[in-house]
């Protein structure tokens, strides 16, 4: 039986274990999201380029999941935590549950997200946890592309043809609320600071927005403020969509529990 990680003395298994947990629902959750365009793409490089781009999400899903199983050192593997938790156990940002809508709402969503991956991952290269630092090293090369293909197509719808840049401005309008809950911290995240494991998200706003600022500069879009956030998937509370999520992401373990990725 392999040892259990070692943990540094400045923060406890519990909190990592929910550190790890939030990252590996928004990869898990958002790729799933991903998923559901395969076979239904505008066009065939990007009926390939999605599903990629999912399979890079829950491969960083599953490292964390299988990392979370081993620190919180109660017997769940990788599949029991992904798979067989309730709605309410589930710690994904509100934003990455959030359904497809159309394509320019599924690239915006896409590129946010990625716009405040790259960032974190980046810094947590150099986290005093090895096993975190070697995963990070792996996804920061992914979502670098994630960036740069969603982006591309930011641009190219938001400065495209009249329908196009009317679906992108709604895609900004719609997320809008979403985005501020992506840079919340509290006494996770704060911890996991404190113990140079990541950055606290409070702190990735500025990077975030020197992504996005660009990108939106040259696809002829403007930033809508909103006064009422949305918030609360990182205690668990979560929209009607992740229900219906879950219900399929969830439906083989279920059916046949036992089964392996």
């Amino acid at each position: 039986m392999a040892a259990a990680p070692s943990i540094a003395p400045s923060i406890s298994g519990e909190t990592l274990t929910a550190f790890l947990l939030r990252l590996a629902d928004d990869h898990l959750v958002l790729g799933h999201r991903l998923s559901e365009w395969c076979g239904h793409a505008p066009m065939l490089e990007e009926d390939l380029a999605m599903p990629n781009m999912a399979l890079d999400l829950i491969g960083q899903a599953r490292s964390l999941y299988q990392y979370a199983g081993e620190v919180e050192g109660k017997g769940r593997d990788e599949d029991q935590i992904a798979y067989v938790r309730r709605e309410r156990e589930y710690v994904n940002c509100l934003m990455a549950e959030r359904q497809n809508g159309d394509f320019a709402h599924t690239m915006l969503r896409q590129f946010y997200f990625a716009a405040l991956m790259l960032p974190l991952w980046q810094a947590m290269m150099t986290s005093t946890d090895e096993r975190l630092a070697g995963i990070a090293a792996k996804a920061e090369k992914e979502v670098a592309y994630h960036i740069r293909h969603a982006g591309e197509w930011v641009v190219r719808l938001g400065d495209g043809t009249e329908e196009s840049t009317r679906r992108m401005k709604a895609a900004v309008e719609a997320l809008a609320p979403y985005v501020d809950e992506l840079f919340e911290s509290d006494d996770v995240t704060r911890a996991v600071a404190e113990a140079g494991i990541a950055p606290d998200p409070s702190t990735l706003r500025p990077a975030f927005d020197a992504i996005v600022g660009p990108v939106f500069a040259e696809a002829g879009l403007e930033w809508v403020e909103t006064p009422y956030g949305q918030t609360g998937g990182r205690q668990g509370r979560h929209g009607e969509a992740l229900g219906f999520l879950l219900a399929e992401l969830q439906y083989m373990q279920r059916t046949y529990p036992g089964m392996t990725w």
